[in-house]
C-alpha cells in the first residue's frame, strides 16, 4: 500500500508518500488548484504511482483540497497539521504554522488537537507579507532572512501590507541598509505571530511549520518575542501533507 498526503496551499503544494514507497516533493500552486492537482497526479505517475490503483490511498488537505478530485478523503488543515505536528514533535506540543495565506497556532495534547487559532484575513503576519517585501527588495525569501540575520531592526509600524510596503519604499529612498530593512520585515511578522500566540496558552514544546519552518533566524526572533524556545523543523513545511498521509493509513 502507498499512502499519499497532498496539501495544496495558496503558494506551494506539498506531497508526502508513506508505506511501500516513501518520498516527498513540493511544486508551486499556481493560479488554479485543479491544474495543480493534475500536475501532482502526473508527477506521481512519473514516480510509477498509479492513483487509480486500489493499493494507493490519497488524502487531500489545504487551501485547495477540494480540487483534488482523485482524493479518497478530504480533511481539514487543522486536523492534518495537528497530526503531522504530533508526528514531528511528540504527544504534546504547540504548532505554529506560518503559511502563505494565514497563520495557525494549534495545541496538541496526548496526540489530539485541543485548541487552535487563526489570524485574520490580513497578510501582515504570514509568509505572503515576507514574499511581497522580498520582491520589493529584489531578493528571495531565503535571501531576505539571511539579510535580516545581519541587520538591525528598523521598525515597520503599518499593519497593512500595502502601507508597510510604502514604508519600505520610503526607507529605500532614505538610503537605509537593505539588511536593516529585512530585519524590520522579519521582526514585524514575528511580532504579529506573537500577538496571535498570546491569545492561547502554549505547550512546553513549540515547533514551527510552514514555509519558514527551516529558518533558524526566524525561530530565534520568534523565540525572543515569546520568551519560549520555538524549534525549527526541516520537514515542517510538509506537516500538513505528512498528517494527511498518516490519516490515509487510517482509512483502511
Amino acid at each position: 500500500m502507498i499512502f499519499i498526503g497532498i496539501d495544496i496551499g495558496s503558494t506551494a503544494s506539498k506531497v508526502v508518500a508513506r508505506g511501500d514507497r516513501e518520498f516527498h516533493f513540493t511544486i508551486p500552486t499556481g493560479w488554479n488548484s485543479r491544474e495543480t492537482a493534475r500536475a501532482i497526479r502526473e508527477h506521481l505517475a512519473g514516480r510509477d504511482v498509479d492513483i487509480a490503483s486500489p493499493e494507493v490511498i490519497v488524502v487531500a488537505t489545504g487551501y485547495g483540497r477540494i480540487s483534488v478530485e482523485y482524493a479518497n478523503r478530504v480533511i481539514t488543515e487543522i486536523t492534518c497539521h495537528g497530526k503531522g505536528g504530533h508526528h514531528l514533535a511528540g504527544d504534546s506540543c504547540t504548532i505554529i504554522d506560518v503559511g502563505g495565506q494565514d497563520t495557525k497556532v494549534i495545541n496538541v495534547e496526548n496526540g489530539q488537537v485541543t485548541g487552535f487559532l487563526m489570524n485574520d484575513k490580513c497578510s501582515a503576519g504570514t509568509g505572503k507579507f515576507i514574499e511581497v517585501m522580498a520582491n520589493r527588495l529584489n531578493v528571495t525569501i531565503d535571501e531576505l532572512i539571511a539579510l535580516a540575520s545581519r541587520g538591525k531592526v528598523i521598525p515597520i509600524s503599518s499593519l497593512c501590507t500595502v502601507f508597510a510596503e510604502t514604508e519600505i519604499i520610503n526607507y529605500m529612498g532614505e538610503g537605509k541598509e537593505r539588511e536593516d530593512i529585512a530585519a524590520g520585515v522579519v521582526d514585524s511578522v514575528a511580532g504579529r505571530v506573537m500577538l496571535l500566540c498570546g491569545r492561547m496558552p502554549l505547550q512546553e514544546r513549540v515547533i514551527l511549520t510552514g514555509g519558514l519552518s527551516h529558518s533558524h533566524h526566524f525561530c530565534q526572533v520568534l523565540s525572543e518575542k515569546l520568551k519560549q524556545r520555538v524549534e525549527p523543523q526541516e520537514m515542517g513545511r510538509y506537516a500538513g501533507a505528512l498528517g494527511a498521509a498518516l490519516l490515509a493509513e487510517k482509512t483502511l
